[in-house]
């Protein structure tokens, strides 16, 4: 193993923060991260929002589904992809798992919460204020893990295969 996969291996979805904020520089930084992720002809059809501000987080919380913790964590980075882009939603998962590793990087635990396709996805970019020519791709709130809950992944031979498909005897 090296620095990168111990990163991404121990990399897991936290719902429970600390009240201790994220600083600037961490931020700035994994936003750099970000927006160095893949993208198709280099489009780059991005726009992340940090979300800071406590009564906004509740807002943001209050209209998920599966994302009510959104409201205690020090930020939430709103990833937007710009509609008339072929390949947006590649780009913009590309660039929000770039940013969620990043911030693993830092100590700083996230979890990805759905945007693309959400019944909300229009109210959390009219909240913000973004441009209708953007859509609301995903949704990382982030923050110094209170506690960690990891679950099992499923076994590598269980999921992997070589050349072709066998169904497994």
């Amino acid at each position: 193993m090296n620095v990168g996969t111990t990163i991404i291996k121990s990399r897991h979805s936290v719902r429970k923060y600390k009240p201790d904020p994220v600083d600037e520089t961490t931020i700035r930084d994994v936003l750099e991260c970000a927006r160095h992720a893949p993208t198709a002809m280099n489009l780059q059809p991005w726009l992340f929002g940090v979300v800071r501000d406590r009564d906004l987080l509740k807002k943001i919380a209050d209209l998920t589904d599966h994302g009510k913790f959104i409201a205690d964590a020090a930020i939430c980075i709103a990833v937007f992809g710009e509609k008339k882009a072929k390949y947006y939603l590649e780009d913009c998962c590309a660039a929000t798992e770039t940013l969620i590793l990043g911030l693993q990087s830092y100590g700083v635990g996230s979890c990805w919460v759905a945007g693309e396709k959400k019944e909300y996805a229009e109210a959390v970019r009219k909240l913000l204020d973004v441009p209708g020519n953007y859509t609301l791709v995903s949704l990382v709130p982030a923050g110094f893990p209170a506690e960690i809950a990891i679950q099992k992944k499923k076994d590598l031979d269980d999921i992997t295969f070589s050349d072709k498909y066998k169904e497994q005897q």
